[in-house]
């Protein structure tokens, strides 16, 4: 059975992201593997060490996945670590570099082998984006194809530090039928086996055709 899914808005690893705890009961693990290969150009080793004190709090280990390259998507032990894991991580940084290092990939392949399996897939920022499509290319606000884990849905990263022009003008961009949520940091939407729910500190919003939606217009 597929394991519960997480797209945060950006902010992970802060006091808000109380859906963490949920997430490891659900796994559980006793390790979250990290895959801070959006943040390749953004240090991050400090991301990973940010994960490290966050899960420390909640009482877990944190395995920091070296991928940062294409190239480090193709090592067996990187692909071994992401298919055996029971809660895998994809943090923010940048879309595009994310989506070039996991299309095609052998490590794709075992994180899609570790989520049908029934392990919990959390993306943020960037990693929520990409697993998406379309996805947003957050540099202009256009839409751009992803990886396609979640076809016909699409998430605003960060929708709080966007202005309300430029998130109109994303949703106005949206292919019809799309279901965009514009999402906080600090806030997720989570599926499950009960369906989608919201959770953190932010209140996102559902956009299909322009218009302001409910949850139930999210594709399952």
């Amino acid at each position: 059975m597929t394991g519960p899914l997480a797209l945060v808005g950006g902010g992970e690893f802060t006091e808000g992201c109380v859906f963490d705890r949920g997430l490891l009961d659900a796994s559980g693990a006793d390790e979250v593997a990290v895959v801070a290969a959006a943040a390749a150009f953004e240090n991050p080793v400090r991301l990973v060490a940010r994960a490290t004190s966050w899960f420390d709090s909640l009482g877990v280990r944190v395995l920091d996945v070296p991928v940062r390259t294409r190239g480090d998507g193709m090592v067996a032990e990187n692909v071994a670590a992401v298919r055996d894991a029971r809660f895998v991580y994809l943090p923010s940084g940048s879309p595009m570099h994310l989506r070039s290092v996991l299309k095609d990939s052998p490590l794709y392949d075992a994180l899609l082998a570790m989520h049908d399996a029934g392990g919990v897939l959390a993306g943020s920022g960037a990693g929520a984006d990409v697993l998406c499509d379309p996805m947003v290319d957050t540099r202009g606000g256009a839409f751009t194809v992803g990886l396609g884990l979640l076809p016909g849905l699409a998430v605003i990263p960060r929708a709080n530090t966007w202005s309300h022009d430029k998130v109109r003008r994303t949703v106005e961009l949206a292919p019809a039928g799309v279901a965009v949520v514009a999402l906080p940091e600090a806030t997720a939407i989570v599926r499950d086996t009960s369906g989608w729910r919201t959770e953190g500190v932010g209140e996102p919003a559902v956009y299909v055709d322009g218009k302001l939606a409910d949850f139930d217009a999210l594709p399952t």
